[in-house]
């Protein structure tokens, strides 16, 4: 994970000093680009809500250029998600990668994938194994335009949850 930020910090530092530590919440640089925008935060509750709602604000492009940046669920993230490696791994420790586990995940991220052609993305962090595949069977339902949507909004929880952890 990034190095730790203060509030002042990311209130006053340059933009160019903040975008690593930034990337690794969301590989976007529009993302972070509208989030430092927005400065200067009064708390960190407010920066949170404001890095949400920057990744809701997300054109279709930057939203599939993030996604693209997340490793499968059950799957341990490699070099090419190397900014959010340190936060994936924690936020997917509680997610068993037992053998019929990694099957299930695999086989279910497979379908996710062919039908909606980006990875299978959801707020791992406080999910045991069981709830992460009953949501992957679940949005495996959903219409496209839908589980765009959803999946929009977990990223925004996740990248909420990991500038949340930079600011702590």
């Amino acid at each position: 994970m990034p190095d730790a930020l203060t509030l002042d910090h990311l209130n006053t530092a340059p933009p160019d000093v903040l975008r690593p530590s930034l990337r690794a919440c969301a590989t976007s640089t529009a993302w972070a680009d509208r989030l430092l925008a927005g400065r200067p935060y009064a708390g960190v509750d407010d920066a949170v809500a404001a890095a949400e709602k920057a990744v809701l604000e997300l054109d279709g492009a930057e939203i599939d250029a993030v996604l693209a940046g997340h490793p499968r669920i059950g799957e341990r993230p490699g070099t090419a998600h190397a900014e959010g490696a340190a936060f994936s791994r924690s936020e997917q420790s509680g997610v068993d990668t037992g053998a019929d586990t990694t099957a299930r995940l695999a086989a279910g991220n497979a379908a996710y994938e062919h039908r909606f052609g980006h990875v299978f993305l959801i707020r791992a962090a406080g999910r045991d194994a069981a709830e992460v595949l009953a949501e992957l069977e679940r949005r495996l339902r959903n219409d496209p335009a839908t589980e765009r949507a959803e999946a929009a909004r977990q990223l925004a929880e996740i990248t909420g949850l990991r500038l949340r952890q930079v600011l702590s």
